[in-house]
């Protein structure tokens, strides 16, 4: 499986008109469930007022983890032409709400799913789409003794490290992208003294 997606690096917005409706369209980067609920949430607040607020998503990078909602409208005529943008520009880790204002004129299946499809890739086109890896986050234990052996393996190997203690027994946390886990947290472990936990997929 690869370790590596494309997101958006940014929030963005879209807008598509058709017969007096408005759709306004919201992609979010969202890495957990939670992230999503708390976005659909702030938009229906916001557009307390609009008819509907249809939405999907998808996280992970296998594609099986996604979600379609159409909210009120006819099944399939929302949620769904928003995922198929989602997976036919290759995204994940993403979120977009479509805001419908409702113009008086019926748009009928066929118009809706057009306007929905229209309105996302509006706001995807807006956005900005960056590569990012997938990465595992390790926290190493050891001996001051040691400290100069593995900080010659966080240099070499270009280690991002997101926290460093020093004292009696040191402690560095880093994320490594999945490709490089068995390469460097195998050098790591050469060394004597050293405790590798994993802590997390991020």
């Amino acid at each position: 499986m690869s370790d590596s997606y494309n997101t958006i690096e940014h929030p963005s917005e879209g807008l598509y008109k058709e017969k007096g409706s408005k759709f306004i369209a919201y992609a979010y980067p969202v890495y957990t469930e939670e992230q999503i609920k708390e976005r659909v949430a702030e938009l229906k607040d916001k557009y307390y007022d609009a008819r509907h607020h249809c939405f999907a998503w998808q996280l992970g990078v296998d594609g099986k983890r996604f979600r379609a909602n159409d909210d009120g409208e006819p099944s399939g005529s929302a949620g769904k032409p928003i995922h198929g943008q989602i997976k036919s520009h290759e995204l994940t880790n993403i979120l977009v709400v479509v805001v419908r204002y409702f113009g008086g004129t019926k748009l009928g299946v066929p118009g809706l799913i057009r306007a929905y499809k229209e309105a996302t890739i509006d706001a995807i086109n807006n956005g900005t789409i960056i590569e990012k890896t997938v990465n595992d986050v390790y926290q190493i234990n050891f001996d001051y003794l040691v400290m100069n052996d593995i900080m010659r393996i966080v240099k070499e190997e270009k280690l991002n490290l997101t926290k460093q203690d020093f004292n009696l027994t040191c402690t560095v946390v880093f994320s490594l992208r999945q490709s490089e886990v068995a390469h460097v947290i195998g050098r790591i472990e050469k060394v004597e003294s050293v405790r590798c936990e994993f802590l997390r997929v991020e």
